[in-house]
């Protein structure tokens, strides 16, 4: 799959449900030595408090993702990140 066929799906957490966000123009993180993706960077999803320019951003471990759908990226970012600090 291209990053550009993951435009558009939005991005949910498989632990507690929540939306963090649509995939729009995303940035990945890499090794640049290795060239293995370490993790997927999209624009928090839209609140309130967006709209007063507090633009923050959500970063994904590549390792999170577990399905991509025809509409949807589920994610489990709370085993990811266990999975993470246990090494």
């Amino acid at each position: 799959m291209r990053i550009s066929e993951m435009t558009g799906k939005e991005v949910i957490n498989l632990g507690d449900g929540a939306r963090l966000g649509i995939v729009g123009e995303c940035e990945l993180t890499f090794d640049s030595r290795s060239g293995v993706i370490g993790g997927l960077i999209l624009p928090k999803r839209n609140t309130l408090f967006n709209f007063l320019g507090d633009n923050q951003l959500v970063t994904i471990p590549w390792q999170a993702i577990k399905r991509i759908g025809d509409e949807v990226v589920i994610v489990d970012l709370n085993n990811a990140y266990d999975h993470m600090y246990s090494r």
